[in-house]
């Protein structure tokens, strides 16, 4: 799971930074709306977002630095000092994992109970190729970090923590919710002034029943906090060597 989510993560930023509010309101389309299988009809999307509070009218007060202790420009040395003083987390417990495309290396860390009876999550912090600092923090919540989790927990995650970035100031024209994307649900995206973005996506598989209502099943959690999505810190060939 660890080097999936690290994958997928790379391949959906940008294409889910392009879609537009007004695609946002994707659960407002023809046809049924996703919804975990064995969820209460009051905790399907649709449901949810009716119930979420509206995006702010006004500025940005949104103010993505990082996560927690861990800012965006440390370099690994100070990245460790904050996910000790984050999580307590002995050295040898911190795993280093090397991407061999983009060049760059995340810090892995197991964290209990993260988000308040939300299950175990996985933490990655990624080192960008020219920088050597941080650039993003990606959160997993899924059976391969808790096996205990079951898809009604991990949309209750999930709805929680929409709920707290849509109360937060994101930029109005920013904000994304409830959006279909391939492999589950963009649960919510939103950038601060400085287009730092924040984005939360559900995964799952899709199953369409006998009257084309769509029923999302969650198995997976995933939260990004990004210094920059549109131009990220990672390797890319030069114009014309091939």
């Amino acid at each position: 799971m660890q080097r999936a989510s690290v994958w997928w993560a790379s391949c959906c930023v940008a294409g889910v930074l392009a879609l537009t509010p007004a695609f946002a309101q994707g659960t407002k389309q023809k046809g049924a709306i996703p919804r975990p299988a064995a969820a209460a009809a009051e905790s399907t999307p649709a449901a949810a977002a009716a119930a979420a509070p509206a995006a702010a009218p006004t500025d940005s007060k949104a103010a993505i630095e990082g996560f927690r202790s861990a800012n965006f420009g440390m370099n690994e040395a100070d990245l460790r000092a904050a996910i000790t003083k984050d999580f307590g987390s002995k050295p040898d417990t911190v795993k280093v994992q090397d991407n061999p495309a983009e060049l760059t290396r995340s810090l892995l860390v197991t964290v209990p109970e993260l988000l308040a009876n939300g299950g175990t999550a996985e933490i990655s912090y990624v080192l960008g190729y020219k920088s050597k600092t941080l650039i993003q923090v990606g959160v997993v919540w899924s059976k391969q970090t808790d096996a205990a989790l079951t898809p009604e927990r991990i949309f209750s995650n999930a709805n929680i923590l929409r709920a707290h970035f849509l109360s937060e100031g994101f930029k109005p024209d920013s904000i994304a919710v409830n959006t279909p994307v391939n492999g589950g649900l963009l649960m919510f995206r939103g950038s601060d002034s400085k287009d730092r973005t924040v984005m939360l996506l559900l995964q799952g598989t899709m199953e369409t029943k006998d009257n084309n209502q769509r029923i999302l099943t969650p198995t997976g959690l995933l939260l990004f906090y990004v210094a920059d999505a549109k131009s990220p810190d990672v390797f890319k060939l030069p114009p014309g060597q091939f």
